[in-house]
């Protein structure tokens, strides 16, 4: 595509899964007309890799494939030459925190302590060690050191037992995950969604998180990238105070763009207790003073829980009560909600209106979640699911789209004209 300066922040980003979306990559190319209708610049598709599916695809077995229900090599490339002639860039997700537990590094350093690939991950003999780290998800797991009765010892893993932690301490593991982005570059992506970004290094008495370490492996990436590929951008995901997620654009040498976790809160506390000036004061106090090239990722929505992290205790349990009264998708021991923005304003077509319009007139980058343009809801609720991200991944409706679209009245042609006016 022709070099823009600073593209990243003209963007109107839509996320997706591409096999929810449209089936597989020739599905979603045969789609890409969709987007130009609907006014989106950029898509973010998230994890397409070879993966276990533990974690809905954040699970990698190989950095440098894609999942065979999805296609080839091929099909992606031809996916993105096609998205680049229609004006539409591609950021793809790339989990640089943890592999899968069926990756191959992990499969030969989990077999033997004196195996070469041992040291690519974090190993203690007693299940002690780091805590002051977050445990991700505490519904799934008690502790972040899960036992490898192979060597009889623990690993270390954030999120799901199964996506062991890798050591960014290693300057092999450096070495082989910027081959693995950089592959990605070459083949033609516009910018990689950085999951995780903040867990990188760990640090006794500490809550490894957004460490000084850390920083510094983000702006190697950086400037690895830049060399080659300038208009290749890093996306932070941090889920932290605006001081703290301001961090992650350094100087304006770290990540082009990061997520703004606060903002979106800030958004649904307006929205359901109809004050608009706490989000007012969140704007003037995080917007001024960030570095020229670096923006702000704006959103209502994304594949994962609605992260209340940053209310305080009273606030956070008022605006779950609004959204969910039911508390049917209570994530992390009910501490943030797992839902659709049309379940949280309770399928009112105008209230949704609302939501995109004030969305849309954010600073910023806005980003859409697949489905919400046209009041997708959550998936109903069943038995044994405890992970409750579940259920703001079903398959996009193609028929209530389709139909949608040719009403002029309705949400999707709504949220037609918010984003073009944006």
């Amino acid at each position: 595509m022709q070099r823009e300066k600073y593209w990243w922040k003209e963007a109107r980003i839509y996320e997706l899964y591409i096999d929810k979306f449209a089936g597989d990559i020739k599905g979603l190319t045969a789609r890409l007309d969709y987007f130009t209708a609907l006014g989106i610049n950029c898509l973010h598709l998230l994890p397409h890799y070879p993966s276990a599916m533990v974690d809905d695809g954040y699970d990698i077995t190989n950095y440098r494939g894609v999942r065979a229900e999805l296609g080839t090599l091929d099909d992606f490339k031809d996916m993105l030459d096609q998205a680049h002639a229609r004006g539409i860039r591609i950021i793809t997700d790339f989990a640089l925190n943890h592999t899968s537990d069926k990756h191959p590094w992990f499969l030969e350093a989990s077999r033997s302590k004196h195996n070469a690939r041992r040291d690519f991950y974090l190993w203690r003999d007693e299940p002690r060690g780091f805590d002051g780290a977050s445990n991700m998800l505490p519904d799934t797991k008690s502790s972040n050191w899960i036992a490898n009765p192979a060597t009889a010892d623990y690993y270390f893993a954030t999120f799901y037992p199964q996506q062991p932690d890798l050591n960014w301490d290693n300057a092999e593991v450096a070495r082989e995950m910027l081959a693995n982005m950089e592959f990605w570059a070459d083949l033609g992506i516009d910018g990689f969604r950085l999951d995780a970004a903040g867990f990188l290094i760990k640090r006794e008495d500490s809550a490894s998180r957004g460490l000084r370490e850390t920083h510094q492996i983000l702006k190697d990436i950086r400037a690895r990238l830049e060399a080659k590929h300038p208009d290749v951008i890093l996306l932070a995901e941090s889920a932290e105070m605006p001081e703290l997620t301001r961090e992650y654009f350094g100087d304006g040498d770290e990540c082009h763009m990061a997520y703004h976790f606060p903002l979106a809160e800030q958004l649904w506390m307006a929205l359901a207790f109809r004050d608009r000036l706490p989000l007012q004061a969140m704007i003037e106090r995080s917007f001024k003073d960030i570095p020229d090239n670096c923006a702000w990722a704006v959103f209502l929505r994304n594949h994962d829980e609605i992260s209340l992290a940053t209310l305080e205790e009273d606030a956070r349990a008022q605006l779950i009560d609004a959204l969910d009264p039911l508390h049917e998708y209570l994530f992390n021991k009910g501490d943030a909600i797992s839902l659709r923005a049309a379940n949280a304003l309770h399928g009112d077509p105008q209230k949704i209106r609302e939501a995109f319009e004030l969305l849309y007139s954010m600073p910023g980058t806005p980003i859409m979640y697949y489905g919400d343009e046209i009041g997708m809801r959550n998936l109903s609720v069943q038995e044994g699911i405890v992970d409750t991200r579940r259920y703001v991944r079903g398959a996009f409706d193609w028929q209530e789209a389709e139909r949608q679209i040719k009403d002029p009245g309705s949400l999707w042609n709504s949220t037609r004209e918010i984003i073009r006016r944006a």
